[in-house]
């Protein structure tokens, strides 16, 4: 089976209103439908845009912008939704800091063309997200039924973390989608090993969205890197890079068909098996290293 993808390398803007922001995204989602898109994956933190309608005051304070836009969650929803449905496209809404209590979770939402939506928060946060003081961790790890098969979600910092992949694979997940979003080349370069590694270990493609371009308006969207790409494992009939397709460009959507059927028998007949070979690792005498003592040579 092969699934068209659409990945954005999203150019953060700066929208006078939610109906700005939502103009063009019906716009750019239209355009990769028109492309035969299938699933369309936008980048983390990509709700936060939705801060410059509420004008400076608001925007240039980190707390002040999480709270406006959470006010906006019904109507973001509302608006993935509708695109879903009238595109028959798969969508990742980018992720959107949804307000827990007196906190955030940094929130991906998946839509269905068929009207559904499911929800994976980010697990693990980086020192940025902690120092913010109001984002929390979410404590649950999902996948979810497609047509395609079963998807796994990977917020950006997750995918640096082979063990939620691995789960995630051996409850089927056949794809893996990694929402991102970084303000250095250490960090862009940190996501991007992470998808490989983890398209090498559990033998899967990895689709990664980034943000682009610099916002300075925005304390959490002032810098952005990355690239956004597939990957696969490099294998029997796969590219020898692990590279699928990357976007030679500043920013724009990358599109790539991903024939997960030939990646699956790469899993079953490749010149490795790592994924079926990964409990080797959990055997008892290898769990822990030891202190070994030299003999004579």
């Amino acid at each position: 089976m092969i699934v068209k993808v659409a990945v954005a390398q999203w150019q953060i803007g700066a929208p006078a209103s939610f109906e700005d922001f939502a103009a063009r995204v019906e716009r750019e989602l239209a355009a990769v439908a028109a492309q035969g898109a299938q699933f369309a994956v936008l980048p983390e933190y990509l709700a936060l845009e939705l801060a410059h309608a509420f004008g400076p005051a608001v925007y240039g304070d980190l707390h002040s912008s999480l709270r406006a836009v959470d006010d906006l969650y019904a109507d973001w929803r509302a608006l993935f939704a509708g695109l879903a449905r009238r595109h028959g496209m798969h969508v990742v809404a980018g992720s959107f800091l949804r307000r827990q209590g007196e906190a955030f979770r940094n929130r991906a939402l998946l839509f269905t063309p068929d009207g559904r939506v499911g929800a994976q928060d980010k697990l693990r946060l980086t020192g940025y997200e902690k120092q913010a003081g109001c984002i929390v961790p979410g404590d649950a790890l999902k996948v979810f039924d497609t047509e395609f098969g079963r998807v796994g979600i990977n917020i950006c910092y997750d995918v640096e973390f082979p063990l939620f992949a691995r789960a995630q694979a051996e409850a089927g997940a056949a794809l893996l989608l990694v929402p991102s979003c970084t303000d250095t080349e250490a960090g862009a370069w940190r996501v991007r090993i992470g998808c490989q590694a983890r398209a090498l270990e559990s033998q899967l493609p990895v689709v990664c969205a980034v943000t682009a371009g610099s916002s300075d308006w925005s304390p959490a969207l002032d810098v952005n890197t990355g690239r956004a790409a597939v990957y696969v494992p490099p294998d029997r009939g796969l590219p020898e890079t692990g590279v699928l397709a990357v976007l030679d460009a500043d920013a724009g959507w990358l599109l790539a068909d991903v024939d997960v059927a030939a990646v699956r028998k790469a899993r079953a007949i490749g010149q490795v098996g790592v994924a079926a070979d990964w409990p080797g690792q959990l055997l008892p005498a290898v769990q822990r290293a030891r202190l070994a003592g030299f003999e004579p040579a």
